[in-house]
């Protein structure tokens, strides 16, 4: 008996350390040395071709590119469960995609997901699969060479390989920025190619080129699949013997190969332009694929990524003369109205200079209410387009990737991502809990087709004119022929204006908000106004088009963090502080990003700045075929129902009610406080005396959002245009 116990207790160790040595370790014995590498997919040219039994078919890739993040959850977690990625995998191909882009690799559930959509189908969902770089990693003082840089990418592309082989274990935070779990499904049958590493840091690049120029050992590479050309920098070295050493891994341990790329974007291009460009958008390096050659012995071959979006860097606008970047023709791209579509201009620069399959594996616009950058061409702008102007936007972005000869492209993105940032709004809310509310106003977090509304089923209220869900219960305040309602959900504060015998457009309706015992004014200036406490915001309703909410300048987000850059001095100074209760209400804006040095050729220019109180009227409700998803406000008869995202309330984070405390008191810019309740009131020219506020209680959800999904109007436009194409 003791020694059947022996055994046994050494066949477990021995089948325990087999397991990891085999499924987190890699370890292997490759038993058929002599087996022929196989691949179903080829470049030839600037085209990507489908190997099948039958033949070869050009494949023009029509992708979708996939998160990891859902409300309530930080895309690190990986929450996405198994049956929700079935149902998106439909959603996508009953869209007219044909691959699905991932950029790290996922939890075991879309694996698992993956393969069970695709085992049976005849025509299945592709995968391109992304190797991620630490963030961190990059914007450290490491250069591409040093250990944490470069042992852990190729460590982490062979780690790649063998999750899509169904031959790995991951434990958490094994790979940063990845997923984990236990991989055992083979879903390789149906990846089509890889895309290695992440919008490269120009500092990173220059930093390594500028380190090595000239070094021996640094300057070239001469692998069994890919092998640089004399032309080739550092970075694009380090670059080729990463892609060899994929391509060699897969091919000796799986007898497999694919299709390889090296992720790219237009602030590494390989373009040289006129140095006020270059000085201005601080342009300091290049990667250029086409210093990476392969081998008779790479069968599959290599195709080119970018990620181009219209707005930026829009490097095209600010250039004169275009025969300088190799575009002989620019009147080609004229459009009808007398502009340029520097757009698909810069697209052909591209599959001009590249030899191989050039693929846009990123492009997309935002339906967020804020924006980040305008497009002063195309139209396109990042963020502040309705969802019927995203869907055209996305149907004319792709329709300029076919036409200069691309091989497809990849939609930004498939899902709405709470937790998301944006650089001109994320000063001004709490980075810490993002995920846990719906933050209208930072565009980024509304690239997706897929659109995440609060309520499980639906949401607390629409703004459409419709007031039978709102009830007595609702009232905040009431004034002479006069009430103002409220509720919240994730997403918005909602108001119902009623006013008896209401003249819309003929009269303006005023609505103070108080939100910090801190800041504001019981006197508006600006309208001759008084209120029964110190108000922090007015809402102005004035017609259609007029309407706006207007901030006490003391409580004026913008000017606490950009003033020098808008209006060209320092708030903070003594003689610049604004009064804690001055009478002034000013016009909400929001920072933007344009190269105005450039316009107006003036360093000293101002940055622009549009205002995002102005409100927009319309129908909110997603049911209405009057839909307009920027809609901020509706009248019917009389009543007024208005819906105001919290940041634009200057709330960091609804989900504790944590608002912004007094920039000047001690503060020097944003701090939080916390508050219970909302005061809010509704007066006309004709209220007497001053406009009486009453309170709304405040309650934060914490971690515990609400949310249900919809279909974005910009689903339906692009799977009407994709399945046309077919």
């Amino acid at each position: 008996m003791k020694k059947f116990i022996i055994v046994i207790a050494a066949l477990v160790v021995l089948y325990i350390g087999w397991d990891y040595a085999y499924y987190r370790l890699g370890w292997y014995i490759d038993l058929h040395p002599d087996q022929a590498v196989t691949t179903f997919m080829r470049t030839e040219g600037d085209k990507i071709y489908r190997l099948t039994d039958e033949g070869e078919e050009e494949f023009e890739i029509r992708g979708v590119n996939l998160g990891s993040g859902e409300p309530g959850e930080w895309s690190t977690d990986f929450a996405i469960d198994k049956e929700t990625y079935l149902r998106w995998f439909a959603y996508m191909q009953e869209m007219g995609a044909n691959t699905v882009r991932v950029y790290t690799i996922q939890a075991d559930d879309f694996y698992e997901a993956f393969y069970e959509y695709n085992k049976d189908r005849e025509d299945p969902l592709y995968l391109i699969q992304g190797v991620w770089v630490n963030d961190y990693i990059q914007n450290s003082h490491r250069d591409a060479y040093d250990e944490e840089f470069l042992d852990t990418f190729l460590d982490d592309c062979r780690t790649m390989i063998d999750v899509i082989h169904g031959n790995k274990k991951l434990s958490l935070g094994r790979v940063a920025s990845a997923g984990s779990g236990t991989y055992r499904r083979d879903i390789s049958q149906w990846v089509i190619g890889y895309i290695l590493g992440v919008e490269w840091e120009d500092v990173t690049v220059a930093y390594t080129d500028e380190k090595y120029a000239g070094a021996e050992g640094y300057t070239s590479y001469q692998g069994r699949y890919l092998y640089t050309t004399q032309e080739a920098t550092p970075f694009e070295v380090m670059l080729a013997q990463v892609g060899d050493k994929v391509i060699e891994y897969e091919s000796e341990r799986y007898k497999e190969q694919r299709l390889i790329a090296f992720s790219n974007w237009p602030t590494t291009d390989p373009f040289t332009y006129p140095d006020s460009v270059t000085t201005y958008f601080m342009k300091c390096a290049s990667v250029d694929v086409e210093h990476i050659q392969s081998t008779a012995e790479f069968l599959s071959g290599q195709f080119v990524s970018y990620h181009v979006y219209p707005y930026y860097p829009d490097y095209l606008s600010y250039v004169d003369d275009w025969s300088e970047l190799g575009i002989e023709d620019s009147a080609s791209y004229i459009k009808e109205d007398g502009s340029y579509n520097t757009y698909r201009a810069y697209l052909s620069m591209l599959t001009s200079h590249h030899t191989m399959p050039v693929v846009i594996s990123e492009f997309g616009v935002s339906t967020g209410r804020g924006m980040a950058q305008r497009d002063q061409n195309t139209g396109r702008n990042q963020g502040n387009m309705s969802e019927q102007e995203q869907g055209q936007a996305l149907i004319d972005c792709y329709e300029d990737i076919m036409a200069v000869g691309c091989a497809g492209g990849c939609v930004f993105s498939w899902q709405d991502e709470w937790f998301k940032r944006t650089w001109n709004t994320m000063y001004a809310v709490d980075l810490k809990r993002t995920p846990y509310w719906s933050d209208y106003q930072t565009n980024e977090q509304y690239f997706g087709l897929l659109s995440f509304d609060p309520g499980e089923e639906e949401s607390v209220c629409y703004v459409d004119g419709d007031v039978s869900e709102w009830s007595e219960e609702d009232v905040v305040a009431e004034q002479e022929g006069l009430s103002v309602s409220m509720k919240y959900d994730e997403k918005f504060v909602y108001f119902l204006i009623y006013k008896e015998d209401l003249r819309f457009g003929e009269e303006t309706v005023y609505l103070p908000i108080d939100t910090t015992q801190k800041t504001g004014s019981s006197y508006c200036q600006n309208y001759g106004l008084l209120f029964d406490r110190a108000a922090d915001f007015l809402l102005v309703i004035d017609g259609a088009d007029n309407s706006h909410l207007q901030v006490q300048e003391r409580y004026e987000s913008l000017r606490s963090t950009y003033s020098q850059n808008v209006a060209g001095f320092d708030t903070y100074v003594k003689d610049y502080q604004p009064e804690v209760d001055s009478p002034l209400f000013v016009n909400i804006d929001m920072i933007l990003q344009t190269a105005t040095p450039l316009i107006y050729g003036d360093n000293t220019a101002p940055a622009k700045v549009f205002e995002t109180g102005l409100l927009t009227y319309g129908n909110a409700n997603p049911a209405s075929p009057d839909f307009n998803s920027l809609a901020d406000f509706i009248c019917q008869g009389d009543y007024i129902e208005v819906k105001l995202p919290w940041q634009l309330l200057n709330f960091a984070d609804p989900s504790r009610m944590e608002i912004h405390d007094d920039y000047y008191d001690g503060n020097y810019g944003v701090a939080y406080l916390t508050i219970d309740e909302l005061y809010a009131g509704v007066g006309t020219e004709e209220t007497a005396g001053r406009i009486h506020m009453e309170p709304l209680a405040l309650e934060g959800w914490g971690n515990d959002v609400t949310y249900h999904e919809r279909l974005k109007s910009s689903y339906d436009m692009l799977k009407a245009y994709w399945n046309a194409r077919d």
